[in-house]
């Protein structure tokens, strides 16, 4: 027979798949999918994924042989590797980092490095700090961790890597799994227990055992073993709580064989306890939308869904869910940040209570993988045949079997492009290939779409259905149009409050009524400046000033998380007047608690949000009215809808318009749009207050009259005119080195290179806004591909040139990192 070998991916940024022989007894075990231990390099071990088997033997390369195989069934299937693979090859990034991306760490095996010592005779005298060492071991196996722990501060790296080197000591590469299962102890008869009348023989014996006959009291009334309707088995911990009992009289029933424990497996999965509900009834415009959607799903794969902020598009979301899960399909919902979302998952939980999952980066990794096994499982035995997958984009990667709808709510967010690490994949562009893959239809919904979306749906490449009334009688928010600039000429500011926000928030709050103030900083003040000569203390990593914390009395870099005490004089000319600059959400705090002393006032930011369920307990007092007063960032534009929070207060756009960014005023729009959108429901139109120190800005304009068509009507043919998205492609290559001589010559070198070709334009190589991070040196290439070059050709010249300049003499320690379709 044949020799086979197997093609391999290994979690590794190398490459694309590498060839392992299969060794005689493991042919009938080794499959396309399933994890196998295989040597990289010289002794570390990795878990590899099967991509493929063939018959071919590498001409001129020794090829190793698979060590084991990990799994009985596919924890991966034919879909998602050519998914991984589509991915790997359109973002221009090794196929390890996509695997390393998709498979929850629980899955990966870890090779951990054992030592023991050499049980060969030794001829070298040994120091007496060596010999403490081999003794420390003996003749038992450690890590390097129990190592140290054992030792304590004898421990030295040193000898330790010198009686290696020596062959002293051995090392051997043990592959462990890190998921493990939970297990639970349930409580039933006894096999040999099988009637009534031999159980009413066990209690006349039991009567000289009080406590063994309590215990089989309250078990047998738990269970009603010999009916229909017993359940046979109980959670001890269950039946304890019916106690206080004896531990040892319940020992001694089952030494009796009348009770008997069974191990099993249970779940980490916590589902919501929520009351079932049945679907809500669809307005008149909902229902036309969904029948819309419906029809273009026949010819279009792809539909996107424009409706207003409140239109109902989540009921929309749950009526096609439920006919696909009637279908016994399984269903993909993605958000773009999944805890800011508690209250669609508290909806798809009533109407589909267990059927409805939750994944995401944040949850713990042997969670994820009891998800990711059940995924895997849907229709076998003992799982339900639909699921409703509620997930941020990792959600993307899990292994769907009978995929039948894939839903993408705010698609337009940037949450769901991947900055770092690789693969920088966005889901909504990758939730269509998936869609593709597994002839899944796809729902885009926005109320703000992304204009590469909204092309695509001009151009019948993908279908339109448009939703342009708020659910119910609800109108859309009154929109005031503040001027700082005249407010502070006339002196009427009150702190960062123009007239108009103040006498609002004072209505609502007069009201009983709930207000958002959205500030896109967080900290108290962005900076702090020297009053005499103007010094600003700056990050001695990174290109950014310190940002100011009231509350720790620190200066922070919100980039590398530099910390530093406030200056007592400037470093500069020696002066004390350090005073703070411009305000952050900190600040914004301080201040209103001064203005509104009676209200209760919240922060929503990255600062107060860090512990465990502290971001759903800040939506949580705010949905039960326990705060008057939410502050915050980019945080408080999603995923908040309550009908008492009637005043939305942006309290600088001028941050949001002046951004340098070709995308900037797009996003300004659906930023705007979409916090605006918080305020008012039902019967009370609600109302949003925009202080600007440019009011008759266009996007300003745009905003006031709900345009997102002029918005679009505008700003495209701009786009077109420059080579932008959507009429181009763009690729950005960072190049980073720790000194900035090399960055330079790196990335001339890789620039010169890449404009050989025609096939696209080449722009820099130059210096970022910030253009040194956590001390690299930065400088950016971009790349400008028309949207009909052969993307093939594009992906070949750019991994050759950043090879060639990554192995360029004087280069060494460059790193190279290419972002295709960056935002």
């Amino acid at each position: 027979m044949a020799a086979l070998f197997a093609e391999v991916i290994l979690p590794l940024p190398l490459g694309d798949t590498f060839t392992y022989r299969i060794p005689p007894g493991l042919e009938s075990l080794v499959s396309p999918g399933k994890r196998v231990i295989v040597r990289f390099g010289k002794k570390k071990s990795y878990s590899a994924l099967v991509d493929s088997i063939h018959n071919i033997h590498p001409a001129g390369i020794k090829v190793k042989e698979i060590d084991s195989v990990v799994d009985d069934r596919q924890v991966v299937n034919t879909i998602n590797l050519k998914f991984w693979k589509w991915m790997a090859h359109y973002y221009l990034c090794p196929l390890g980092d996509v695997m390393k991306a998709a498979l929850p760490a629980g899955l990966r095996l870890e090779s951990t490095a054992m030592i023991s010592v050499n049980p060969l005779p030794r001829e070298t005298e040994l120091t007496d700090d060596e010999t403490d060492l081999i003794n420390a071991i003996g003749h038992k196996t450690f890590t390097i961790r129990e190592l140290q722990t054992r030792m304590g501060d004898s421990f030295s790296f040193r000898i330790l890597r010198k009686l290696i080197d020596n062959q002293l000591i051995l090392t051997e590469e043990k592959v462990t799994a890190r998921f493990k299962p939970v297990y639970k102890t349930m409580v039933s008869l006894h096999p040999s227990v099988t009637s009534s009348a031999q159980m009413e023989a066990l209690m006349k014996d039991l009567k000289r055992a009080p406590r063994q006959k309590e215990i089989l009291d309250h078990f047998l009334r738990m269970v009603s073993p010999f009916t229909t309707k017993g359940e046979g088995s109980v959670d001890k911990k269950r039946l304890w709580t019916q106690g206080p009992f004896s531990e040892s009289a319940f020992t001694q029933l089952v030494a009796r064989k009348i009770l008997a424990l069974i191990r099993v497996e249970t779940s980490r999965i916590k589902h919501q306890a929520a009351e079932q509900t049945s679907l809500n009834l669809l307005s008149k415009s909902q229902l036309q939308a969904l029948t819309e959607i419906r029809e273009q799903f026949i010819h279009k794969p792809v539909v996107l869904l424009h409706g207003i902020t409140a239109s109902g598009k989540t009921e929309i979301y749950i009526h096609l869910i439920e006919k696909a899960l009637k279908e016994g399909k399984q269903i993909l919902y993605l958000v773009p940040e999944i805890s800011l979302t508690p209250q669609i998952i508290d909806r798809l939980s009533r109407v589909f209570g267990s059927k409805t999952m939750i994944y995401h980066s944040r949850m713990g990794d042997a969670e994820r993988v009891e998800i990711w096994n059940r995924v895997a499982a849907s229709d076998s035995e003992g799982e339900p045949s639909g699921q409703v997958i509620l997930g941020a984009r990792s959600a993307l990667f899990l292994p769907f079997s009978k995929l039948g709808l894939i839903i993408v709510d705010e698609e337009h967010e940037n949450s769901y492009k991947q900055s770092d690490p690789s693969p920088r994949y966005h889901a909504r562009d990758m939730a269509v290939v998936a869609g593709n893959l597994s002839k899944a239809p796809v729902l885009l919904g926005s109320a703000t779409p992304s204009f590469e979306s909204y092309r695509n749906a001009k151009l019948g490449k993908y279908g339109l259905v448009t939703l342009s009334q708020r659910f119910g009688t609800a109108e859309m928010p009154e929109i005031i149009i503040a001027d700082i600039q005249r407010a502070r000429k006339r002196r009427e500011m009150r702190a960062m409050l123009t007239p108009e926000l103040y006498m609002k928030i004072s209505e609502a709050l007069e009201n009983g009524e709930q207000v958002i103030l959205f500030q896109n900083r967080r900290g108290y003040s962005p900076f702090v400046e020297c009053h005499e000569c103007g010094w600003i203390p700056v990050c001695d990593r990174c290109d950014v000033s310190l940002t100011f914390h009231k509350s720790a009395n620190r200066l922070i870099c919100h980039y590398c998380g530099l910390s530093i005490s406030i200056p007592p004089l400037c470093n500069k000319c020696g002066s004390p007047g350090i005073k703070t600059r411009g305000f952050g959400t900190e600040k914004v705090e301080d201040e209103i608690k001064g203005i509104f002393p009676g209200a209760r006032i919240a922060r929503m930011d990255l600062d107060t949000t860090r512990s465990a369920h502290a971001l759903e307990k800040i939506i949580r007092q705010l949905e039960k009215g326990r705060t008057d007063i939410l502050i915050g960032t980019q945080m408080v534009t999603k995923g908040l809808d309550f009908e008492t929070i009637s005043v939305v207060g942006i309290l600088n756009a001028d941050n949001l318009i002046g951004y340098p960014d070709f995308r900037a005023h797009e996003r300004a729009f659906q930023l705007l749009m979409q916090v605006g959108g918080r305020s008012g429901r039902k019967d009370k139109r609600g109302s949003m207050v925009i202080q600007t120190s440019r009011p008759d800005h266009p996007v300003i304009g745009f905003v006031k009259g709900d345009d997102f068509q002029g918005l679009y009507n505008n700003l495209m043919p701009e786009r077109k005119l420059f080579g932008y998205p959507p009429w181009f492609r763009l690729i950005k290559i960072a190049v980073k080195h720790l000194k900035q001589e090399i960055a330079d010559q790196a990335a001339g070198e890789l620039a010169r290179e890449l404009r050989k070709t025609t096939l696209f334009r080449v722009m820099g190589p130059q210096a970022p806004l910030i253009g040194r991070l956590k001390s690299w040196h930065i400088r950016e290439i971009w790349i400008k591909v028309a949207r009909d070059h052969h993307a093939g050709q594009v992906r070949n010249i750019i991994l050759s040139a950043t090879e060639k300049t990554r192995e360029s003499p004087g280069n060494g320690g460059t790193l190279i990192q290419i972002d295709v379709d960056p935002m």
